[in-house]
């Protein structure tokens, strides 16, 4: 498909489910980068929340047939995702898909391949990333202020879905296995990978304490890492909402906590130190990394370049696969 070489990225909105509408709000007042032209969902509700934005389709393909349309931004079931990006990249559609990009590595072996033989941006919901103190942390890293990173402890928990109907797709053990891991213990996955690089086996502990989940609710995965290291990664559903990341090195670590959800992020705070200084604590104001990763995502199509690789994706995935299977297990389970 031939691609325009300036003005805003026109997307189209797969799924206006909770996630689909805070990624519509996150892009208010973004139209000069990128702007949502029309909106897919089979929710009668999402046709309301369209009004006066832009049109609601009546299918994912309606959408694709659009030549107004350069990419789609999934944010659909999990189960859907492989499809949805074979569908894309056969209309020659980038893509930004929400997290998990697939449930095995296979699959994202193919995503990933898919779109980069097709010169498409495949984009990630890794927002994290793209919290300023988390950005911080990772250019600290890679410039080796830290020095050699030995260990990752990190949380990401809430208790969000407790109200969610049983018939949810979230609350489906198929769809959405291994407690909180697929909701919010992905992205710990996904900046463990970036810092310590691919993992070499995994241990969990999956436990139903608090909730009638069928694919429970509490989840702890300790991860070795092919290049020495160690990840202690923590994910609940039943608890009130907690998000931390922690990373420690030979020369210095850094402790980030987040003040709110990132649906309504309201700053950060960060206690780091470096060898022979003194502990330090300091807040960090408000963001919208939603935002900032999806304008990311519209510049990489105009020819900049995007921070998550594919390589990472598929990393993160193949660690993902583990974890699941670990959680059924309870054994040791090496990383494919």
């Amino acid at each position: 498909m031939q691609q325009k070489n300036q003005g805003p990225v026109h997307i189209a909105a797969i799924g206006l489910g909770w996630w689909g509408r805070k990624i519509v709000a996150a892009l208010d007042g973004e139209e000069a980068t990128v702007k949502v032209v029309c909106g897919v969902d089979p929710d009668p509700s999402a046709a309301v929340f369209c009004e006066g934005r832009f049109p609601m389709l009546e299918s994912y393909e309606a959408a694709l047939a659009r030549d107004d349309v350069e990419a789609v931004v999934l944010a659909t079931p999990h189960a859907l995702h492989e499809k949805q990006i074979e569908l894309a990249v056969d209309a020659g559609k980038h893509v930004f898909c929400e997290k998990p990009l697939a449930m095995t590595k296979k699959g994202a072996e193919r995503a990933v391949r898919l779109c980069r033989d097709a010169g498409l941006v495949l984009g990630m919901g890794h927002e994290r990333r793209f919290e300023p103190p988390v950005a911080d942390m990772l250019v600290a890293a890679q410039e080796g202020r830290l020095g050699r990173i030995v260990q990752v402890e990190a949380n990401f928990s809430h208790d969000k879905f407790l109200s969610l109907a049983a018939s949810n797709w979230r609350l489906n053990a198929e769809q959405a296995p291994a407690a909180g891991m697929t909701a919010t213990g992905i992205h710990l996955t996904d900046l463990a990978v970036r810092l310590m690089g691919p993992a070499r086996d995994v241990r969990v502990a999956c436990e139903n304490l608090a909730s009638e989940f069928p694919q429970g609710d509490t989840l702890s995965a300790h991860i070795r890492f092919e290049n020495g290291g160690t990840a202690y990664v923590s994910a609940s559903l039943a608890t009130p909402f907690v998000s931390r990341f922690a990373v420690f090195g030979t020369k210095g670590w850094m402790d980030i906590r987040d003040k709110a959800h990132v649906e309504s992020p309201s700053g950060w705070v960060v206690t780091s130190s470096s060898a022979g200084q003194a502990i330090t604590v300091s807040e960090v104001g408000p963001a919208e990394p939603v935002r900032d990763n999806l304008v990311a995502f519209a510049r990489a199509i105009r020819g900049q370049s995007y921070a998550i690789t594919g390589e990472e994706m598929i990393d993160n995935i193949a660690l993902l696969e583990a974890i699941i299977r670990a959680a059924r297990t309870g054994q040791v389970e090496t990383v494919a």
